[in-house]
């Protein structure tokens, strides 16, 4: 087959690929060296060792991932929640509320992105998709469920679990502002959440850790048998995850 005119061969497309990766292969080796593979680190040990080991050139986002001894598939079992991070996540989230008349006026307030009703519905419906986080008035959520095919594949539906259908639209705008993290357990039993930034002190680190612990923890289903917490690895963006005890919180 020809090529077509003007395109080169992919290998001479990837090379400058491969090389990045190749690199970046050598520093997560290099960094996963530094980490004892066998051994449960303290939260205090783990959090210090990602920010010593993490080699990207921008400000990682440190993240937890607990994978959890339940089924998902049972309704009871379907881990969900928000909870606001004592020192934010280093992320400023772009919020937008679905609200009419007082509610609206308050999420404005209190500092949303942006604010509608039917006009917000068909800005969306158009391919708007600039916010993070989607907020809503019960009342509101008839319209915003025509939404539904597009917020639900990307996790921005609003949904009361995570405070996100409220008529304390302030708060909610508030909350988020502040560092509020969604979590929910994925089809393998897993929760993945954020936890900060590299930048952020071990000190702060470790108590958003444990903040996010604690939703985890009590979040346990009265049907769940066994060992509830069955791993906790916490890591940076590019970084080797580094096993924690998760009884030593």
């Amino acid at each position: 087959m020809n090529q077509v005119e003007g395109l080169r061969p992919v290998d001479h497309i990837c090379k400058e690929e491969k090389s990045r990766m190749a690199k970046k292969a050598k520093k997560y080796i290099e960094a996963a060296k530094q980490v004892e593979s066998d051994k449960l680190y303290n939260p205090e040990e783990a959090v210090a060792l990602v920010q010593k080991i993490d080699f990207a050139k921008f400000d990682s986002t440190v993240e937890v991932a607990y994978r959890l001894n339940v089924d998902p598939k049972q309704a009871d079992q379907q881990i969900r929640g928000a909870v606001v991070l004592p020192n934010g996540t280093g992320k400023t989230q772009r919020v937008i509320v679905f609200a009419e008349g007082d509610q609206a006026k308050a999420a404005q307030e209190a500092g949303a992105d942006e604010v509608g009703s039917d006009d917000l519905v068909q800005k969306i419906q158009d391919g708007w998709l600039d916010f993070d986080v989607a907020v809503a008035t019960p009342p509101m959520m008839a319209k915003v469920g025509r939404l539904g095919r597009v917020l639900g594949p990307k996790g921005l539906m609003p949904n009361p679990k995570t405070g996100t259908v409220t008529m304390d639209t302030a708060k909610a705008v508030n909350d988020v502002k502040a560092g509020q993290v969604a979590y929910r357990v994925d089809k393998a039993g897993i929760v993945h959440a954020p936890i900060g930034k590299v930048s952020f002190t071990q000190d702060k680190l470790v108590e958003n850790f444990k903040a996010m612990n604690d939703v985890i923890v009590k979040a346990r289903p009265a049907s769940a048998k066994g060992q509830y917490i069955k791993s906790l690895t916490v890591t940076s963006t590019f970084g080797p995850g580094v096993h924690v005890n998760a009884a030593e919180f």
